[in-house]
């Protein structure tokens, strides 16, 4: 799945496309941009720093397609939004999880604190089992995607891949609707 982040004036909201490997494109609203790292790209380095297959963006790229975005090319497959819906609530602790460890790698970027105290602290009412050479390896990916959006001049685009592999896998027959039967 190739996804393409456009370094627009700051302040002005922005957008990243999306064009899934069914050939699929969507327009995903990003919220305002600044020279900081947008909240998706944090998403997508952190995701795939650590291999998440059920995160944000192994779900977008299993057919997920949530409220931010906006359909823009490609045939769609048939009971798409049925089957988003069915994938989001099947995944919802996944998901939850993602943004979880997505917004723990970017304080602890940003932190340059004792990681294991960090970890503890962040992870405190939820045991996880990151370990720290996998902490450390996260935030030294999402430091180096950091440089790469601020070297970015305005109107440029960073255009990054999600591994064909890496998605979430599709329900298994059990657990679709039953209208679906």
């Amino acid at each position: 799945m190739k996804v393409t982040f456009v370094r627009l004036p700051d302040h002005e909201w922005g957008h990243v496309l999306i064009e899934r490997d069914d050939h699929v494109v969507y327009r995903m609203h990003a919220g305002p941009i600044t020279a900081a790292i947008p909240h998706d790209l944090v998403h997508f380095t952190v995701e795939d720093a650590l291999r998440i297959e059920d995160g944000i963006w192994g779900s977008i790229a299993g057919g997920v397609v949530f409220q931010s975005m906006k359909h823009v090319s490609g045939r769609r497959p048939p009971h798409a939004a049925d089957r988003s819906a069915q994938l989001i609530r099947a995944n919802r602790d996944r998901l939850q999880r993602a943004e979880l460890i997505g917004g723990f790698i970017e304080a602890a970027a940003q932190a340059g604190a004792d990681l294991d105290a960090l970890r503890h602290q962040w992870f405190a009412t939820r045991s996880e089992t990151l370990d720290l050479p996998a902490v450390e390896l996260a935030v030294a990916a999402l430091h180096r995607a950091e440089e790469r959006w601020r070297a970015l001049p305005i109107g440029g685009e960073l255009t990054v891949t999600w591994p064909a592999h890496r998605r979430l896998p599709a329900l298994p027959a059990g657990k679709r609707s039953k209208a679906r039967r």
